[in-house]
């Protein structure tokens, strides 16, 4: 794996949190690197600490112990500042709840990242146009986002990720609240975006999704208990 190809490498990384009841470890010295292009699966049971790992990956939180470097930044060194300006810029989200504002159009809703990047309105739409047709939304350009089905709102949060041509795409749980069909779609999607080269994490419970991945990185009490490839559907080894 040469240095310049990983996006992500992460070296005894462990999270306490601490409150009056007392300490309680939800990661427990991990260590693993993801390169550009790769399509990751994470899994676990709940109370395992993959949230807890994703929310480090996305600078939502810092680890207790630990190194975190991304493209080669170590997360450590940079204030929150600089965190929020890489997380805006460097990376694109697809949440389970869409997070989508309802009463905006779907135009809007993929423009907002640009313009909390600053970017000028003149450049604008050639960014998001090009984001839409990515998942096939070109017609639903000027529709109220609140008024789409459960597949079309998940695209549309999926052209919003696009937008600002991240390093790499987190979908949290991306299928959670659609039905098979729509979910499968929405896998297809990204699927696609892996093909063209997009660096893909997923976490997600279900099996059926974790297999449109490359890769499995499997969590049980804050350690990594598995972490290998996906090929002929999930190892049973990793479902212990």
């Amino acid at each position: 794996m040469k240095e310049k190809d990983v996006i992500i490498d992460v070296r005894s990384l462990s999270k306490t949190y601490v409150d009056e009841s007392g300490e309680t470890p939800a990661l427990a010295g991990i260590s693993f690197s993801i390169s550009r292009g790769e399509f990751v699966s994470i899994m676990g049971p709940s109370g395992s600490g993959k949230s807890t790992l994703l929310h480090i990956l996305s600078f939502l939180d810092r680890p207790t112990r630990g190194l975190y470097r991304f493209t080669g930044k170590e997360i450590g060194e940079l204030s929150d500042a600089d965190l929020a300006r890489v997380r805006n810029q460097e990376m694109g989200f697809v949440f389970q709840s869409f997070n989508l504002l309802a009463h905006s159009n779907v135009y809007e809703n993929v423009e907002l990242p640009l313009i909390y990047s600053k970017i000028a309105p003149s450049k604008r739409r050639a960014k998001v146009e090009s984001a839409l047709r990515a998942v096939g939304l070109e017609s639903k350009a000027l529709q109220e986002a609140g008024t789409l089905s459960g597949g079309q709102k998940q695209r549309v949060a999926i052209a919003r990720a696009l937008v600002n041509d991240p390093n790499v795409i987190f979908a949290d749980e991306p299928t959670g609240n659609l039905d098979s069909k729509s979910g499968a779609q929405v896998m297809e999607i990204l699927k696609e975006l892996h093909t063209g080269g997009r660096t893909i994490i997923l976490v997600t419970h279900e099996t059926k999704t974790a297999e449109f991945g490359k890769r499995l990185i499997r969590i049980a009490d804050g350690q990594i208990e598995y972490d290998g490839p996906i090929m002929q559907g999930i190892p049973k080894d990793s479902l212990k």
